[in-house]
Parts: C-alpha cells; sequence; structure tokens
C-alpha cells in the first residue's frame, strides 16, 4: 500500500510539473485539435478541381462527348488548346494532364482499328498524377462505349462487375485521416511526454532529490508513465470524440471504449520506451535527436501510411517488435470494421508482452543510471 500511495503521489506531481509547463500544455492541445484537423483534410489522398486541357484534331461527336465527360469536382472545366502549346504549358505547370485526340479518331474505332489516344501528365504532381491517370482511363472506355452502344445498338456486354467499397464507400480521405493521425499522436506524445519528465527532472536538480528519499527506481518510472498515460488517454478521447466525430464528421465503426482500452495498453510500451530514450538523453536536445530517429520509422513503418504487407519480409518481422505496428492493426480493425475483443485480442497479447519487455529495460537501465551517478 505504501509503494502504491508513493507512486500516486509523485504520478500527481508530475502533473502539476507539466500543468506549469506552458510550452507542453500547448503542444497537447495542438496535437489533438488543430493538427488532428490539418492532417485529416490538408493531405487529400482524393481527385479535386485537377487542372486538365484537351488537344482535339478529330473535331468528332464522340472526342466533343469524351471532353465534357471531365468536369468538376475531380477536374476543373477542360481547356482546348494547340498541340504546339502542350510542352509550353506543362513546363509552367498549368495543367496536370493533356490529353490529345488524334485526328479520325472515331472513324478508325468505327472501322474496327485501335488508335490511341496521347495522355502528358506531370508526375511532379505525384498523387494527383497516380489517381487521374486511372481516372482518366475509365472515363475515356465509358464515354467510346456508350456511344457506340448508341449508334451502333450494340448489346452491352453479358457480365457486369459491381463495385462495393466497404468500410468507407466514398473513398473519403479525412475517414482515414483524422482516425490515423489520433493513433500517431498517442504515440509520439507519451513517449516525449515521458522522456521529457524524467530530462526535466535531471535538469532541475529534482531527480537527486527523489534518490535520498524512501523511494525505488520502479515507483519513480511507475509515477511518470501513469501520469503521462492519463494526460495522453484524456487528450485522445476528447479528439476522438470532439475532433474525429464531431468537427470532422468520422463515423466510428466499432467500440471507443475498445478502442481506448488498447490505447491504454500500448501506453504502457510507449511511455517506456520515452523513459528509456530519457535514461539514454541527458540533455533535452538529445533526446530530440533521439526522438527524430525513433518516431519517424514508427510512424512510417507499422502499417499506417505503408501497408504492411506490402514491406518486405525481414522488415516486417522487425517491426513485429515494436507496439505501434499492433495498435495500428488493433485501432484500425476497431474504428474502421467494427471488430470486437474476440478479434483485437492477439494484438493485446502482443502489446502487454512488448511494453513488459520495454518496461523491464528502462528500469534496468535507469537503475544503472542512478548507480553511476550515486
Amino acid at each position: 500500500m505504501e509503494h502504491l500511495l508513493n507512486i500516486f503521489r509523485l504520478g500527481v506531481k508530475e502533473l502539476y510539473s507539466l500543468w506549469h509547463d506552458k510550452v507542453m500544455m500547448i503542444l497537447i492541445v495542438y496535437s489533438f485539435t488543430f493538427a488532428i484537423y490539418v492532417g485529416a483534410t490538408a493531405t487529400s489522398t482524393e481527385l479535386h478541381n485537377a487542372p486538365i486541357g484537351f488537344v482535339d484534331e478529330d473535331g468528332s461527336k464522340l472526342s466533343h462527348q469524351i471532353i465534357k465527360a471531365f468536369y468538376p469536382p475531380r477536374f476543373t472545366k477542360p481547356d482546348l488548346f494547340a498541340f504546339s502549346e502542350i510542352d509550353a504549358k506543362l513546363d509552367a505547370s498549368l495543367y496536370t494532364f493533356v490529353i490529345v485526340i488524334p485526328s479520325n479518331f472515331e472513324k478508325k474505332l468505327i472501322s474496327g482499328k485501335k488508335p490511341e489516344i496521347q495522355v502528358n501528365i506531370d508526375a511532379t504532381r505525384m498523387t494527383q498524377a497516380g489517381i487521374g491517370a486511372g481516372y482518366i482511363q475509365q472515363i475515356i472506355n465509358q464515354e467510346i462505349n456508350n456511344y457506340f452502344i448508341g449508334v451502333q445498338a450494340k448489346r452491352p456486354l453479358p457480365i457486369s462487375i459491381i463495385t462495393r467499397m466497404k468500410y468507407n464507400p466514398n473513398l473519403t480521405s479525412k475517414w482515414f485521416g483524422g482516425v490515423m493521425e489520433i493513433i500517431s499522436m498517442i504515440s509520439l506524445l507519451s513517449i516525449i511526454l515521458t522522456g521529457a519528465a524524467l530530462i526535466r527532472e535531471r535538469e532541475h536538480g529534482t531527480l537527486e532529490h527523489l534518490m535520498v528519499m524512501p523511494l525505488n527506481a520502479s515507483e519513480i518510472i511507475l509515477a511518470k508513465i501513469w501520469s503521462m498515460g492519463v494526460v495522453v488517454l484524456i487528450s485522445a478521447s476528447f479528439s476522438l470524440i470532439f475532433v474525429v466525430e464531431g468537427v470532422l464528421q468520422v463515423p466510428v465503426a466499432g467500440s471507443e471504449f475498445l478502442f481506448l482500452f488498447g490505447a491504454m495498453l500500448v501506453l504502457l510500451a510507449t511511455t517506456s520506451m520515452g523513459i528509456l530514450m530519457g535514461t539514454i538523453a541527458r540533455t533535452m536536445p538529445q533526446l530530440g535527436l533521439i526522438f527524430i530517429l525513433t518516431i519517424l520509422p514508427l510512424q512510417v513503418l507499422s502499417g499506417g501510411i505503408t501497408p504492411f504487407e506490402s514491406m518486405p519480409h525481414w522488415l516486417q518481422n522487425v517491426m513485429l517488435l515494436m507496439p505501434t505496428s499492433h495498435f495500428v492493426s488493433l485501432a484500425q480493425a476497431i474504428l474502421y470494421r467494427g471488430a470486437g475483443l474476440d478479434i483485437v485480442w492477439p494484438n493485446m497479447i502482443s502489446i502487454v508482452a512488448i511494453g513488459a519487455a520495454y518496461f523491464s529495460i528502462a528500469l534496468m537501465l535507469f537503475k544503472k543510471s542512478i548507480a553511476s551517478s550515486t
């Protein structure tokens, strides 16, 4: 009971110190409000108002029908110009797509030939270029089929392909971005807050005061873990309910309580990683450098940005040792697909095991750090 009281009191002390650290408080508020909104809305992966131009050398009814098929909001209103102007307009970055419809295009199609349409793409606009190329091919094929079905009264194909988009039927990027930003912020803030709390003790000289008190290393670490974990968990709950579901209008398919329970489990691992970094680093700038080298691979390689299955197998095996990989899988299953405990329990067990390992390593190094400084 005495140990629990020590852990509780030290944790309250950490919360009091954090409350008076205005920079950290601003960082927490920004990370779980404005940063979530910007991350969900500003980095859109959808095709929106892509500038497009046409060179119509055919001038047929079919070519006019194809041009009219490109309209907002995916594309801007198409502009027509001469073939000789293509390079200058692409060099000036005025258009992402320039489509050239050759002369006698309609006649060659009617006669059974296979004429080609040239599509010039400004690939420096990488996201629009990749997505738009697929849309352009689909739209042109659809207009050609519709035109010849109407003109020649051909029967439609005996089969039809029906595509159903599950979990995000309109492919709205903010549905994905908002949730993934919360997942990233949970890992990011929990690591930096616990690491900074330990560095703050060392820089202010209060760590030596704790060492002469009837406290052990595990009590000091556990106090920082539960206090910073509570701050991140409350902030994530607020962000999920008021920012993601309220402001962004993102529907959550599964149990919010189950997601927050999984977040509580992963906080044991990420806060332990923060203690580990705070033990290795001696100053706040050193902590920042170690943090940058750690958090970027965790965010990029945990499956939130790049699909986990598309990575090399050896890298997948390495990332299975990271708690964030299991947390991303767990969070996506719950919030996107409505998964229950019967599906995500293996991820939870993995997170607990990895968290216990990181806590043990952090505690061992922290004890060595205290012993070497005395």
